[in-house]
Order: structure tokens, then sequence, then C-alpha cells
């Protein structure tokens, strides 16, 4: 097609169109072109500058190879390419990215065209996470892991020329107002009052096998309440770690649970138990004895699972973490109570957190770091190492009070 030709028809204002651009009878402008695969493009505007520039980023597009299609693809149906095209994750790991997506990126940013997708939307998505529905960094951190996988995709396949979300969660973990409080391991004082109020409070002491025995063994959730009788040795006190116990819960699905290999080779391990360790899956024993209680439940083809309810379904994480809250506000109330100065309190904390405890007692021990990265069932080393140096860093830094405190009482003597 050679280039219009100036004429009553198509000038207007006394401006000369170009080849594709046309007047429409409405007074505006519209630019027509065809793309490689020989479909038919239309796009309009008011006035001639703005058609111009439209011109521009289509031409600009076409050279970058930028697909035509782009303009009108949104993020939750390059979600669903995603998802048919995603290989080499868990089940357990795919299904949790899922939930993830559909549960906070489809209902508001999935809507959205990915063309028209900038920094700033991710940064205002992210804060909005934030700020107004009150998500951890962590889960924001797994929400964002999903959708930059997506906005990847499209680029490597032309539909955007760079990923808006990159590097925004980064940016987002150096902003002070969205640090919440680090995840820590509980101190000695914290997990002695922990464990002793467990003990001693009947409506709380058939917890306390399992979080105890979590705490002695480092073991992930998964791990725990995937116990069966026969993955323990009583008489020589070892625990073998062969598989974990998912549990899901999606709005598709329903509530259900898979039993999946550990996430690495590393993940299949052998744990000593310790002396209390040993004991609370005694007590746990002769407590389901007393009261009838048995393991009801197959799953995969596993079954006599140890921490089941009192139904004989296994225990998950969503359970024992909502046990926790009610025992630390509970313990919390009772500590208050006896208007003691300074009292050691609960900190809000997970069942992840009895792993870093676990952790720090072995690092305040003196263990070897291959031990304790043995022990975890970590990977990396580095991983272990990372928790090993916020340990020794608190534990260097109670040293020095105390070793400050001595010399101040040394002067004032």
């Amino acid at each position: 097609m050679t280039e219009l030709q100036s004429s009553p028809r198509n000038k207007k204002n006394g401006s000369s169109l170009r080849k594709g651009e046309s007047l429409r009878g409405n007074g505006g402008y519209e630019y027509r072109w065809t793309d490689a695969n020989g479909k038919r493009h239309s796009v309009y505007a008011s006035t001639l500058d703005e058609l111009r520039a439209k011109e521009e980023s289509i031409t600009k597009d076409q050279c970058d190879k930028i697909k035509t299609e782009a303009r009108f693809v949104t993020v939750n149906e390059m979600f669903d390419l995603w998802k048919q095209l995603k290989r080499g994750l868990k089940d357990n790991t795919f299904q949790n990215y899922q939930y993830m997506y559909l549960q906070f990126v489809a209902p508001s940013l999935g809507k959205r065209r990915i063309s028209t997708l900038v920094k700033s939307d991710v940064k205002r998505f992210y804060n909005t996470l934030a700020d107004e529905r009150g998500l951890a960094i962590s889960t924001i951190d797994c929400v964002h892991t999903v959708l930059h996988q997506v906005l990847e995709m499209a680029v490597d396949d032309n539909y955007i020329r760079r990923n808006p979300s990159d590097n925004v969660l980064k940016e987002l973990k150096q902003n002070q107002a969205l640090r919440g409080e680090k995840r820590r391991a509980l101190t000695k004082a914290e997990q002695d009052l922990f464990l002793n109020y467990l003990k001693r409070t009947p409506q709380n002491r058939h917890w306390y096998p399992v979080f105890a025995i979590m705490i002695g063994t480092g073991m992930r959730v998964g791990e725990a309440v995937g116990l069966r009788w026969c993955d323990i040795d009583l008489d020589n006190g070892m625990i073998d770690i062969n598989h974990t116990l998912v549990y899901y819960r999606h709005a598709e699905n329903g509530c259900y649970c898979n039993i999946h290999t550990p996430k690495t080779a590393n993940g299949i391990r052998q744990i000593p138990m310790l002396g209390f360790v040993k004991d609370a899956f005694l007590e746990e024993q002769r407590y389901q004895a007393e009261n009838g209680i048995r393991c009801e439940a197959t799953i995969d083809g596993y079954t006599d699972f140890i921490f089941v309810n009192r139904f004989g379904q296994p225990q998950h994480q969503g359970t024992l973490n909502k046990a926790l809250r009610r025992i630390i506000r509970d313990c919390n109330d009772e500590v208050f109570l006896k208007k003691k100065h300074n009292p050691v309190l609960l900190p809000h904390f997970s069942c992840h957190s009895l792993r870093h405890t676990f952790t720090t007692r072995m690092c305040e021990a003196g263990v070897n770091v291959k031990v304790i990265q043995d022990a975890l069932g970590h990977a990396d080393v580095s991983t272990t190492l990372n928790i090993y140096a916020d340990a020794t860093r608190d534990l260097k830094k109670s040293a020095f009070e105390e070793f400050e405190a001595h010399w101040k009482g040394a002067l004032e003597g």
C-alpha cells in the first residue's frame, strides 16, 4: 500500500495522513496494519499526534518481535499457560504456588493486561498485600516467586520486553515499613517456659509430645506429623526420616493429604533420640492407649501415623499452629497474673520456629556444623551456616551482656 495522498477525506487541520492512517466519521483517527501472521489490526485515537505515538509503539514492538496479541493477554491467561508448561517442581510445591496465585494475584493484578504492567504496579500490589491484607513478608515472597515466573515466561515468549517484577521484592524487603519481626528461635528461658507450661496444664498436656519432639529433633512439621510408629526405634533411640505428610486446603479441591518424599536426598536421614524425646514418644504411646486412640487413616499406602487427633486422623501444620497461638496466649496470661518484674513471656512463633530452636540449642552446645546440617537434612551447608551465624551472633551478644554485668559489678564493688 502506498502512502495516502492528501485529500478532503484524509486531511484534518491541514495534516496529511500516512500509510495505514485514515480519518474516521466521528472526527477521530484510525491506524490499520497487518502482522507477521497476516492478521489485520486497528488502533484508534482522537488526535493525530496520539495516533502517531501508538504507531511508533507498534513499530517498536514489531522490531523487537513483541507479539501483537500481547496487548490483549492478561496476567491470568499467562498464568494458565505457565501452569500447563511448568515442570520440575514437587507436587506440593506446585500446588502451593497455584494456591498463592489464585488466592492473592488472580482476583486483582491477574486481571490486568500484561502489556500495561509497569514496575510501580507490582510494587503497589505488594504494598497492598502487606499493608491492607496484613501478609507476612514470607507469604509475599511466595506470591512473588510464582508471579515472577509467570511474567518471565511472558518475556521469553515476546509478550513483553522486560519483567516488571524484577527486583521489586528486594526493594520492599529493604523498606523498614515492611520488615516484620525476624523469625527467631526460642531462647532457653522461653523454651523452658513453653515446655513446662504444656507439662503442668491438663488441657494442654496432650500437646507436649509432638512439640517436645519437634524441639528435640529439628524435624520439619510435615516430617513430624508424617512419622509412623515403624519409623522410630525406641530400643536403639533412632528416628528414620524418609517421607513428609503434606496437607492441602484449596478452594477448588477441598482439604486432603498426600505423602511426598523429601525435597532432596539429604532429607532422607536418621536422627538420634535425646532422652526427653524418647520419653515424649513413650508418653504419646501411653496417652493413646489410655484414651482408645488409634490411627484410622491410610494416605498413599501409609498408615499407623504417630500424631493423630481423637478421630484417628493425622495432625497437620494448620492445627498445630492454631494450638500454638492459643497456648502462647494462655501461658502469657498466666505469667501476667503473677505480676513478676521483667517476666519471661512467649513470643508469637510457629512450628517452624521450633526447628530454629533445635538448631540454636545445638549451636550453643558447640556441635559441629556438618552434624547440624545432617540432622536438619539441609542439602546446602550455606542454609545451615546462615542459621548458625544468627545463633552464634545472638549467643555472642548474650555473652557480652553477661560480661558487661560482671565488669559493672566489679567496678561498683
